[in-house]
């Protein structure tokens, strides 16, 4: 079902022409008969590009104090050139790479382009994975697949003991502030010094081929890996995001984001857009979660944003924020064109709730759409630009994509084939193999549904992960995706996300990661933290919503009888979840089977059942 486009605030999108053909075998493919438009051989020649148009242009702030520490257009170009001189000096390649562990910085976007600028690949890594994990497992697995060649640090001692056990002592640190003892330790200031013909050389010895960057899964099918970046995937995909939000072609993007660059989705999406456009990219140092949404608030209050993107969370928290503050709201949404949410399902609840806000704020909708795509698709492939009541619409092909659906078991299995689409796996030619079909297609391991049956106009719905799926005992297939957010779509806010579990069993039943500070308000006063999860009015008030649940479920692949409060928090270290709050649905069935077990055990206290709490 779709919304009435005259609702929303106007904004230029897209206007796609679509083909499909269906064959023989039930396989579908869909493209677009609007080609792709011309786009730079190099993402950095974008630097010198608005360096030339419009110098005195932010490019990107960062928060310092009261104000914000900026680099222009012309001083990027500088500091590129400098700083990759110095990257030059140290012998950095394809082979030795710049690995940065710290979080987004304005010393972190340069180094990662003044490397990319001379055809030397960076990789951005997960802090959490120096700052969070006890073991630095899936570091020591990622410095083993790149061997890097430096590394950088914002700040060098936080790292100190992530670099001292997984870095060979040779390895040199650059580091914006602070030292290793012990290590060669550069300071990031001295970095910048007068490039000779090398980095003119290196630069234009560059192309489309050329990789670029090391992005890492995030590790919610296993250990992550190096996924190959290439000029032709980064400078491809901004060419059909542009496509896309056409209004950013005349009005550059100002954007306010927190998301890491270690992902694809700030680390490309993102990043790439702002420079792409010559807009400008404020780092929000700010989280969504009660604290950290103070600065993120306060940061949206000042700069005005005109494209906004955060996971569900961060949206949920920012309309508790704008129910009672005005200016907030006139904040947010005055110069907004575009919403994106990313990462998960979002609620209906959450929707709704900011289509009223605008409208109540600047008389109008503002359009709030979402996509699909992955590390390997740099990620931008399908988008849905059509106004829509309700969340989770993936849209249609962009230019220069073909997308195939293929029939697997009751599902249709998602592949892409585009120039945004990594060449593979680095130094893994058997998992690039194994990723690609016979017809050269990046197999996502993603299910989608048609929005309306047989119209791929209407765009698609996320049908779940093809490996997480499973059958009941009684051979029934449980959609897991699709699941998964339904009933945490259900539990309103009283969980944040939810394991399905039930595979060859009789019924299904679920473990609910517990939004403690919503069941906080629901418990009785003074409920110590450790007794919060068996308070009776938090365990009615999560009975009551499996209750309303089950009515409206339908068969028994759709239906979950009973579920139970995690009390101990998702591992990183044993991959329950990622940096990003991605949870891995296998690996918590792997490692907490023994509370699945008690999911089916008729007798145990912690289990919630609608008809138990009915009783009691």
């Amino acid at each position: 079902m779709t919304a009435s486009s005259s609702d929303y605030r106007a904004a230029r999108l897209w206007s796609p022409d679509l083909h499909w053909d269906i064959r023989d075998d039930g396989t579908t493919l869909i493209w677009r008969g609007d080609a792709i438009g011309p786009y730079p051989d190099r993402m950095t020649d974008c630097i010198d590009h608005w360096a030339g148009r419009t110098p005195d242009t932010t490019w990107m702030a960062e928060r310092d104090g009261d104000g914000w520490r900026r680099v222009s257009y012309a001083e990027l170009a500088r500091q590129v050139r400098r700083i990759g001189q110095a990257l030059l000096d140290l012998n950095l390649t394809t082979d030795r790479p710049l690995m940065i562990l710290s979080e987004n910085t304005l010393e972190h976007a340069q180094i990662a382009l003044a490397a990319q600028y001379v055809g030397i690949p960076s990789a951005a890594i997960s802090p959490a994975y120096s700052l969070v994990s006890t073991d630095f497992g899936k570091l020591r697995s990622i410095v083993g697949q790149i061997t890097p060649g430096a590394v950088f640090v914002q700040s060098a001692a936080p790292f100190a003991a992530a670099i001292a056990a997984t870095l060979p002592d040779d390895t040199p640190v650059i580091a914006a502030d602070g030292e290793i003892p012990d290590r060669t330790t550069l300071p990031f200031a001295t970095l910048g010094r007068d490039p000779t013909e090398a980095v003119a050389r290196a630069h234009e010895a560059s192309g489309p081929d050329t990789v670029v960057k090391f992005l890492f899964t995030s590790g919610t099918t296993g250990t992550p890996k190096a996924v190959t970046q290439t000029n032709r995937m980064l400078a491809s995909n901004q060419e059909i995001v542009a496509d896309c939000y056409a209004f950013l072609r005349e009005e550059p993007p100002v954007v306010v984001n927190w998301l890491p660059w270690s992902h694809t989705a700030a680390g490309n999406k993102v990043f790439n857009m702002v420079l792409y456009n010559g807009g400008t990219y404020y780092i929000d140092g700010g989280k969504p979660s009660p604290a950290g949404m103070e600065e993120t608030i306060r940061n949206i209050r000042e700069v005005k944003p005109n494209w906004h993107l955060t996971v569900p969370a961060g949206y949920d928290a920012l309309v508790r924020a704008m129910e009672t503050d005005d200016d907030l709201r006139e904040a947010f949404f005055g110069n907004l064109k575009h919403m994106m949410y990313a990462g998960a399902g979002l609620a209906q609840h959450t929707w709704t709730r900011i289509e009223e806000l605008a409208q109540q704020t600047i008389g109008c909708k503002v359009l709030m759409s979402t996509g699909l795509g992955s590390t390997e698709t740099a990620p931008f492939s399908l988008y849905c630009t059509d106004p829509q009541s309700s969340p989770g619409n993936v849209g249609i092909p962009s230019q220069g994509v073909v997308m195939k659906l293929v029939p697997v078991e009751d599902k249709l299995e998602v592949r892409i084939k585009g120039p945004n689409v990594t060449p593979g796996y680095w130094r893994n030619p058997g998992l690039t193999a194994e990723a690609f079909d016979e017809e050269g297609f990046y197999k996502l391991g993603d299910a989608l549904r048609y929005a309306e049956p047989g119209n791929p106009w209407k765009g698609f719905f996320f049908d779940g992960r093809i490996a997480e799926n499973f059958k009941l005992q009684t051979g029934t297939w449980v959609a897991v995706g699709a699941l998964r957010a339904r009933i945490v779509d259900q539990m309103a806010g009283l969980a944040s996300d939810a394991v399905i579990a039930g595979e060859n069993r009789e019924f299904l039943t679920a473990l609910l990661v517990p939004d403690r500070a919503r069941l906080a308000k629901l418990a009785a006063p003074d409920t110590p933290p450790r007794d919060l999860l068996r308070d009776p009015k938090v365990r009615a008030a999560v009975a009551a919503k499996l209750a309303e649940h089950g009515r409206t479920a339908g068969g028994s692949s759709n239906r979950i009888a009973a579920v139970m409060l995690l009390d101990d928090p998702l591992d990183l270290d044993k991959g329950e979840v990622t940096d990003k709050g991605s949870l891995n649905q296998r690996a918590v069935l792997r490692h907490r089977a023994a509370l699945v077990d008690r999911l089916y055990a008729g007798d145990d206290p912690d289990v919630i059942r609608p008809e138990r709490e009915e009783r009691s």
